[in-house]
């Protein structure tokens, strides 16, 4: 991420599991292009920050990969397991709260 990102470096699991429900499956450089379109180039993802969240996500049982092979090479999808989209119901409804109540302190 780069220097204007640290905001986001708290949030970067909440916006990771919104990402896999809202897209279904997904692959790690797509997630960080989707991100990167979404916040208009606000939010630069590197690979050094989203791997380590995917794999212990993973390890966690919130989400799942599998290898699917695209014009000859395999690629890793990620996607929400059934524990995954309740995790992610949940931290989005905190998310909304938090935001919320951050732009009610921030307005006065």
């Amino acid at each position: 991420m780069s220097k204007n990102n640290t905001l986001y470096k708290g949030t970067l699991q909440n916006i990771i599991l919104k990402l896999l429900a809202k897209e279904v499956k997904m692959y790690g450089y797509q997630m960080t292009q989707r991100a990167k379109e979404l916040t208009k180039g606000e939010l630069e993802m590197t690979e050094g920050a989203l791997y380590p969240i995917l794999h212990k996500l993973e390890s966690d049982g919130i989400i799942e990969s599998e290898i699917q092979n695209i014009n000859g090479r395999d690629r890793k999808y990620y996607l929400l397991t059934e524990k995954g989209k309740r995790r992610q119901a949940e931290q989005e409804a905190e998310m909304k709260s938090y935001i919320l109540n951050l732009n009610t302190i921030f307005t006065i």
